[in-house]
This record gives C-alpha cells, structure tokens and sequence, in this order.
C-alpha cells in the first residue's frame, strides 16, 4: 500500500477548513477591534486564532485582505439597509433608513463590530480604502438603485454622512446631551432630513 499524502504544513484537513476560517475571522475582528489596524499583525491574528500565521496567509492572503473579509462580515447586518428602506411608501423612506441605521447601532451585537471598523477606518488610510470600497459598491449604490429620483448616488451619500455623523457623535464619541437622548426624539427630528436628502426637492 502506498503511504497517504502528507498535507502541508500549517493547513487543516478538509472538513476542518470552515472552522479554522470562522476562528481566523473571529480572531481578525477582535484584534482589529483592540488594536486598530496599524498595530494589527498578521501574526498576532494567528496567535488569537491558534493557527500558524501560513493559514492566515492562506484563506485570505495580507493584512488588508484579512481585514476587508472581517469587516465584510461584520457590516454583513447593514447591507439589508436596501430592502429595508424598499418596503413602503417614498415619503416614509427617510424614517425606515433613520430606523435602520440607528438600530444597528443601538445594538450591542452589532454595534461592537461597526465601533472596530470606524475607529480602523479613521485612523489608517488602508482601512479607509477598504471600507470606502465596501460601503460604496455594497450598500450606498444599492440603496440609490431602490431611489427613483435624480442624483440618487449623492442623495444617498449626504443621508448617509448625516446619519454617519449623528452614530458618531452618540455612539463612538458619545457628546452629550446627544448620547443620553431617546432614541425616538432622535429619529423625530433627524428622520425629516434625511427624507431631504433623499427625495426633497
């Protein structure tokens, strides 16, 4: 009988391939969320993870790929932000994208997630290419795609920089009274600009 191949080093088998990625994954984002990005090391992503920094490289290739997979899954919940705001009337689909957005952020679950990729994305100009490319192409076109309205790209774009705007004031800075505010006196009076921007004259 010949003797089984020898896997390479570093690589699980087969039926362990998806664990190890989701471990790798997990790992990326908790150090990205405590370091940043800059003092994240591809090594240090291996270590958190158990691995050999070989596999790292291997699923996902350098730091910024690693990075760009761990913040795809993380702002996987936003990119539902289209069908969201698709289901209802157009004179109400500032309020549902004000909801959406909001909420997101009110959430422990995927709040966390969204604070690690905006404090990377603010201070690493990597990261901000990386996110720039992700909330672009997967969520601000696909939102002005659901607008019937002309310059849908750069309506998009000024609701999401006043919505940006206020989650970074009430959650990642947290300036108050902003941060301590109900959260529906807040989608009150921000949920009318936002349809401004959106489909206002």
């Amino acid at each position: 009988m010949s003797e089984p191949t020898a896997r390479r080093r570093g690589r699980p088998p087969r039926a362990e391939s998806g664990d190890t990625r989701d471990r790798i994954l997990g790992a990326a984002r908790e150090e990205f969320s405590e370091r940043g990005y800059e003092k994240t090391s591809v090594r240090g992503i291996a270590k958190a993870a158990g691995v050999d920094s070989a596999l790292v490289h291997h699923y996902f290739g350098t730091k910024e790929q690693v990075f760009e997979a761990a913040v795809s899954v993380a702002f996987a919940p936003a990119l539902a932000a289209p069908d969201a705001i698709a289901e209802g009337p157009l004179d109400a689909v500032g309020e549902r994208l004000t909801r959406f957005v909001l909420g997101l952020w009110e959430n422990p679950a995927t709040r966390t997630p969204l604070l690690a990729i905006i404090r990377s994305a603010v201070n690493n100009d990597t990261a901000a290419a990386v996110f720039r490319r992700l909330i672009s192409a997967q969520l601000l076109r696909r939102v002005a795609g659901r607008l019937d309205v002309p310059d849908a790209e750069l309506r998009v774009e000024l609701a999401a920089a006043q919505l940006v705007g206020t989650a970074m004031l009430r959650y990642v800075i947290k300036v108050e009274p902003l941060a301590s505010a109900d959260l529906e006196w807040i989608v009150a009076r921000l949920a009318p600009v936002v349809q401004g921007h959106l489909t206002g004259e």
